[in-house]
């Protein structure tokens, strides 16, 4: 599904959080269908879906090889930020920081969209825009390009 997340591989912290944050409204400022359907979920069933995304293989790579000056832009502008502090140094998340390896790029791309225009929030609306504070979407475009190819751990 377009601008859908893998959610293989993801750290049950992280998808019980998110979960919680569609549950009471607050992941984004608009309503999603997220939203309406967490709505229905008791907090035993909010862990019980993070421990079943937790459990599941992580995303392949895309099938189409990267492409080279475009992952290695992402990758030199990823190196002067926090991005593998939090998210971890191979971008395979930890907690409440979600796998950014092998994501897919459409969803990478429009969430780092949505941070920076303020659209998405939650926990991480203070962080990441200012991450993300003076890129440009071009630059957004190749972050996203260098972390969809990024395989991470294997596991």
């Amino acid at each position: 599904m377009p601008f859908a997340p893998s959610l293989g591989g993801q750290p049950a912290f992280f998808v019980v959080a998110q979960l919680f944050l569609f549950r009471d409204g607050r992941r984004n400022k608009a309503p999603t269908p997220m939203d309406a359907y967490a709505q229905k979920l008791n907090n035993d069933e909010l862990r019980a879906f993070g421990d079943l995304f937790a459990a599941q293989k992580p995303p392949p790579p895309p099938a189409q090889p990267p492409d080279r000056a475009r992952f290695e832009r992402g990758k030199k502008l990823i190196a002067g930020r926090n991005c593998a502090v939090c998210h971890n140094p191979d971008f395979s998340g930890r907690e409440q920081m979600p796998r950014l390896a092998n994501q897919r790029e459409d969803y990478l791309l429009k969430a780092m969209r949505d941070y920076k225009g303020g659209a998405r929030i939650g926990y991480g609306s203070a962080t990441m825009p200012e991450e993300l504070a003076g890129l440009g979407d071009a630059d957004l475009q190749d972050i996203a390009h260098y972390l969809a190819h990024n395989p991470g751990q294997a596991r």
